[in-house]
């Protein structure tokens, strides 16, 4: 069939609607029509092209195997549709794109990296917001939210893995000789109480801590060990920058404990081209982790 011969849309519209919502008047409210105007778009469609696509049953209507066939490509059609016009809408609009991150991985990795995306990028207007754990993209109006995955996640979300969570103990290179000799304090985060313990069971030729000490956050206890107070047990993303700048070592390295950090976002979130740019940019530089 050519292109000028496919049925007016109108009729189309209004054939899905009966098809999907089962009946012509729920078809004519939705379509703000009515019954009449409805059905006769129905009965107009059925005669340009020819065939049967539906019949009385009782005081209803019934749609036909053809019907069938012509509805499902129609709602699929429409669907396609109805998401280029959301993208065009929001590349248009240019809306602000929300990267909820972590607080620690905010302000250890993803600050001071921004830089360079929005001089890469300078039309994305990216808001950053920080948080934990689970999340509700809608009442908090988040876009994309980078999170490490140890909390249930949504069906209805995706998930994108960035990089895999590595561990280590990191300490002013000057603190290098008190680790050897077993005599040092070891930092911790609360939001994970029982690293140390964890990682000691794990390596059994380590020095353990003679003393531990929790700080609220892991970017405080990062910046604890880089100014002597002690040994954290600290990620590698959050460790990376002060261990290329030479303020802190990592003598024993640092090993994956089995846990991932992924970027999220809803299933039915239309990926504009700005999107794109974030996304693709996120896992450009979790790929050098």
């Amino acid at each position: 069939m050519k292109r000028s011969e496919i049925p007016s849309l109108d009729d189309i519209r209004a054939f899905e609607a009966v098809a999907r919502l089962g009946s012509v008047k729920a078809a004519s409210e939705e379509l703000s029509l009515t019954h009449g105007a409805v059905s006769r778009r129905i009965t107009k469609l059925s005669r340009d092209i020819g065939i049967k696509l539906s019949e009385p049953d009782g005081r209803g209507i019934a749609i036909t195997k053809d019907g069938e066939i012509l509805s499902k490509a129609a709602r699929n059609a429409l669907d396609e549709l109805s998401k280029a016009v959301a993208t065009i809408k929001q590349d248009t609009n240019n809306n602000p794109i929300v990267l909820s991150c972590e607080r620690s991985v905010a302000m250890r990795w993803l600050i001071p990296r921004l830089s360079h995306f929005q001089d890469r990028h300078p039309d994305v207007e990216l808001h950053l917001s920080v948080g934990g754990g689970t999340l509700d993209f809608k009442r908090d109006r988040i876009t994309l939210a980078i999170r490490r995955l140890d909390f249930p996640i949504d069906p209805h979300w995706e998930v994108d893995v960035l990089m895999q969570e590595k561990i280590g103990p990191v300490m002013k290179p000057e603190m290098r000789v008190h680790f050897d000799n077993h005599n040092y304090i070891g930092l911790a985060s609360r939001t994970r109480p029982d690293a140390w313990e964890t990682w000691s069971r794990q390596e059994k030729h380590a020095p353990p801590p003679r003393e531990i000490r929790s700080l609220d956050h892991h970017f405080l206890m990062a910046e604890a060990a880089a100014n002597g107070l002690g040994v954290a047990l600290c990620p590698y993303v959050l460790a990376i920058d002060d261990i290329e700048k030479g303020r802190i070592v990592a003598p024993m390295g640092f090993k994956e404990d089995g846990s991932e950090y992924g970027l999220i976002y809803p299933r039915d979130l239309v990926l504009t081209k700005h999107i794109h740019l974030v996304k693709n940019w996120l896992t450009e530089i979790a790929a050098a982790i």
